[in-house]
């Protein structure tokens, strides 16, 4: 097992942050190292301790580049819609330039997404999406996702939480030659980070967000 960095509980949470503009393109990372933050990631809880996931690790050059294609276009999508993160908060004088640099970010690594050296896509075996309620589907591969960020982090990698590339789910499930029923969720690309280490993130009050009794 790799030696983890010396980070307190505390710190690991924090400090696991979306990194995109310093995810080292030129590094590789040893499949055995994506191994260990996986066996980390698969003691997260699941429905029914039912353990339907299956972890797509894709290292080929040219499946990741035509993952990243794929992604390229669906970012492009994203940042000329309303919803796109630099324009949220566009008059407030704290949160719009934060916002403006998140989206910086996202369109450099909608650039640049097929040349992470790995890239990782945690699904979730699914016979049929039920109509209602489907946060018990999408909780027993969701956890398990974001412990492989820690456990990343923790290994001195960066990672970075992504969805868009399901606006392409069909295609790159044929890429992938996936069965109609595993179903993709996020997409994790993974590389050694560039610089030191991070630190947490600016948050709203917790005044403004905790509830007690009623809203």
């Amino acid at each position: 097992m790799t030696e983890t960095l010396d980070l307190m509980p505390d710190e690991l949470l924090t400090t696991t942050r979306t990194v995109r503009k310093r995810l080292d393109l030129d590094r590789p990372v040893p499949l055995e190292l994506v191994r260990e933050c996986i066996e980390v990631a698969v003691q997260a809880p699941s429905g029914s301790n039912r353990q339907t996931w299956h972890w797509m690790v894709v290292t080929d050059v040219e499946k990741r580049a035509a993952i990243g294609e794929y992604y390229r276009l669906a970012v492009e999508q994203y940042l000329a819609s309303e919803g796109a993160a630099g324009k949220l908060h566009a008059d407030d004088p704290e949160r719009g330039p934060v916002q403006r640099r998140v989206g910086d970010s996202v369109a450099y690594l909608g650039e640049r997404m097929g040349q992470v050296p790995v890239l990782v896509i945690p699904c979730l075996t699914v016979s049929k999406l039920p109509a209602g309620n489907q946060s018990g589907t999408w909780g027993s591969i969701l956890p398990a996702a974001w412990s492989y960020c820690l456990a990343a982090r923790a290994r001195g990698l960066g990672t970075a939480w992504t969805t868009l590339h399901m606006v392409y789910e069909k295609e790159i499930q044929e890429l992938l030659g996936l069965p109609e029923e595993i179903r993709q969720s996020v997409l994790l690309p993974t590389a050694y980070y560039t610089g030191d280490t991070f630190k947490p993130a600016a948050r709203q009050s917790l005044d403004d967000v905790i509830h007690v009794d009623t809203f």
